[in-house]
């Protein structure tokens, strides 16, 4: 039985994860906590590992129920703790300096910020999936590459790329239920070098997405989607939440079934 094998929300755009036993349904359809924050400069524009990447060295832990973060430079001991309400202004302030500019720590507990608008809701991706391609890079673990992927929820006891499922064709949405919530999966991830503690997968595989395209092409030739040319560097599925399920909650462990595949009005894969 397909089932949640882990939960991770990332409370600060493009900063390291938690992970959690169980994460509620916002109305966005997005995870509660999840990308609620986020860092951008003077100008309004996100402060992320695209911009700038002094993102990288920036470690993050996160305590939800005490709303209390810690951050710190990758590879030194001393680490900065502050409550994001009461001392935002100080964290501001600590932030700019390291990145040196002036920065804002930004909040939207309604939507979050999503890297898809369309397709807001958590990201899926398999056990063996992030198992199968981290084999690809001899000096990346498994625990590494999840960090790298960044996706919010993980099913177990299913094959590798049993994810690509959730999006068979480029009018289609599948529907799956996941303990009492319904998603649509809506479009394959785009998968970019983000912030991960061991920087060895940047220095070691600069050429990371045409590795991943290859191997992924390698071992599923035969799929229909090889149409969308840059498929193949992508691993992550962005999902939709209807509005029903709204405030319900998923817990590591519930049960995951394949429901319906109906058309879409639109193509969603993304250029």
């Amino acid at each position: 039985m397909s089932y949640v094998a882990s939960i991770h929300i990332y409370p600060v755009k493009s900063l390291d994860g938690i992970a959690v036993g169980q994460a509620t349904i916002l109305a966005s359809g997005a995870l509660e906590g999840d990308r609620s924050f986020a860092i951008c400069d003077a100008a309004g524009e996100l402060v992320n590992t695209k911009r700038n990447s002094g993102v990288r060295f920036l470690r993050l832990s996160f305590d939800i129920k005490k709303r209390i973060a810690g951050l710190k430079i990758q590879d030194t001991e001393q680490e900065f703790f502050f409550h994001v309400d009461r001392e935002r202004p100080v964290v501001e302030c600590w932030l700019s300096n390291y990145f040196g500019f002036p920065v804002k720590l930004i909040e939207n507990l309604l939507t979050g910020f999503p890297d898809d608008t369309t397709a807001p809701g958590p990201s899926i991706i398999s056990t063996e999936t992030i198992a199968e391609v981290a084999s690809w890079f001899p000096r990346v673990c498994v625990n590494e590459m999840r960090h790298h992927l960044r996706a919010n929820i993980e099913i177990g006891d299913v094959p590798a790329f049993w994810e690509d499922e959730l999006f068979p064709q480029a009018d289609e949405i599948v529907r799956l239920k996941i303990g009492t919530v319904i998603f649509e999966g809506i479009n394959p991830g785009h998968t970019c070098l983000l912030s991960t503690p061991n920087y060895a997968l940047i220095e070691a595989y600069p050429n990371f997405k045409k590795i991943l395209a290859a191997k992924h092409n390698e071992i599923m030739p035969n799929l229909v989607k090889k149409r969308h040319l840059n498929y193949f560097s992508r691993l992550i599925v962005n999902t939709r939440v209807p509005p029903q399920s709204a405030e319900k909650i998923v817990h590591i462990g519930d049960e995951v079934q394949i429901l319906t595949v109906s058309k879409s009005l639109f193509n969603t894969i993304p250029d």
